[in-house]
């Protein structure tokens, strides 16, 4: 049975009620101390009508984006920025338009799921992931929609015969690719993240690091991302720490992914397109070692992080270390990682030495920190702590010749006056 878009997006604001509430609680515990109940008390009866004032309060989704909005000044604007306020907004919205059955189109459902998605990204809630199976759900629905009326539209033209003038139908000169032509094709796929590449979800076009090559046109600030990594890893003078700065969509993340396919373990002339990379770099060696990858909107400071082998890890350097060496690289930070500490430049150098040639990614790290802001009593350690640690991070690579650190920074002003805390002036930021 078809599911209609009101019902769609009632899953959706179910999802994000149950993603919302310990957020929500958490964040106002943090800023109102025991008095936050009292504080929000009205907004959570949620406005109901003839309601006894001494029932228990409870949370409905209006309630929660209510609360989102009136204390974003005081509460949630600390950690979140203008971009979740306005999906706040907008999602108050389209709340009230599903309330009161008013008409929904699949494109005001696709941008709800979207929103909703974005949202749930920016608290690093476990529940984006299904948000997102949702958007994708709807996504093959649409495109199988424009598959059958391009078919039916196809199936007139050849009743009425050839164009005008005996020219050939676009069709027949210009083949789209097969999942195009077959409705397979989903825009969603062309939205690159890092961390479904290191955990070996994505698609073939970024999973597969000969297809990712073959897909990216190397333009002149990725060739010069690529070489410098190159030339660093293989002992060679190039720059320790590289700062990705660009707006959103600007091609942090992909840059990332090349970086991460290059050391992938496959040769690098058996990769289309490096040609102008290898005569750059003609007799360097590539040293085959998977990075160590950390992806700020992927992991969550309140939550530890079981691994394979039973270690459990807290922190942002517990996660580094473990990568970097296993269960024996964590034992030397294990003691910082469980009490939320830097471990101190000197310390990440010997784990670095240790693992050298190592390439560090980190892909939205201010989303991880502002997460931490303004509380205490997180696993994955305060906010200074966190800031602590990157300057460290920044020394110690510095001190390893064959250690890369690649972080991506979002490009606007509050992000400009964390990136000085996090990563220092000796920063070389990559326009593209």
């Amino acid at each position: 049975m078809a599911v209609s878009n009101r019902e769609r997006i009632g899953q959706a604001l179910d999802l994000l009620n149950t993603a919302l509430r310990p957020y929500v609680e958490r964040e106002l515990q943090a800023v109102h101390g025991a008095a936050w109940e009292a504080t929000v008390a009205d907004a959570r009866r949620g406005g109901r009508r003839g309601s006894a004032r001494d029932e228990p309060p409870r949370w409905d989704t209006q309630a929660l984006l209510k609360v989102l909005w009136e204390q974003w000044q005081l509460v949630f604007g600390n950690t979140l920025g203008r971009a979740e306020r306005s999906l706040v907004s907008e999602l108050i919205e389209v709340r009230n338009q599903w309330a009161h059955q008013q008409a929904l189109s699949t494109d005001d459902t696709y941008r709800a799921l979207d929103s909703i998605e974005r949202l749930l990204k920016a608290i690093a809630a476990p529940e984006a992931l299904e948000a997102e199976r949702q958007k994708h759900a709807l996504l093959r629905v649409r495109f199988e929609e424009q598959a059958r009326r391009e078919h039916r539209r196809a199936s007139g033209v050849s009743l009425e015969g050839q164009p005008a003038g005996g020219l050939k139908p676009w069709r027949e000169i210009v083949m789209p690719h097969p999942d195009v032509a077959s409705g397979r094709y989903q825009q969603a796929e062309f939205a690159a993240d890092l961390s479904q590449v290191h955990r070996g979800e994505a698609t073939p076009e970024y999973q597969e690091p000969r297809e990712f090559f073959r897909r990216t046109y190397l333009t002149e600030g990725l060739r010069h991302l690529v070489t410098g990594a190159l030339r660093r890893l293989s002992g060679a003078s190039a720059d320790p720490v590289v700062q990705l700065q660009t707006n959103f969509g600007g091609g942090k993340t992909h840059s990332m992914l090349a970086l991460y396919h290059l050391f992938a373990g496959i040769p690098v002339a058996e990769l289309p397109g490096l040609e102008p990379v290898l005569a750059e770099v003609e007799g360097v060696t590539l040293p085959q070692k998977p990075p160590a990858v950390l992806v700020g909107t992927a992991l969550s400071p309140a939550q530890p992080r079981t691994k394979p082998d039973g270690t459990v890890v807290h922190t942002l350097w517990g996660e580094l270390a473990w990568q970097l060496l296993g269960a024996s690289g964590f034992a030397r930070i294990a003691a910082a990682d469980a009490a939320g500490v830097s471990p101190g430049s000197d310390l990440l150098r010997e784990l670095l030495q240790a693992a050298a040639p190592c390439l560090v990614l980190i892909d939205e790290w201010v989303a991880y920190v502002r997460m931490l802001y303004g509380k205490n009593n997180l696993p994955g350690g305060s906010f200074d702590a966190n800031l602590t640690f990157a300057q460290a991070l920044c020394e110690a690579v510095r001190a390893v010749p064959r250690a890369l650190l690649v972080a991506s920074i979002p490009a606007s002003d509050a992000s400009a006056h964390m990136t000085q805390d996090i990563c220092g002036k000796q920063v070389l930021p990559i326009w593209f």
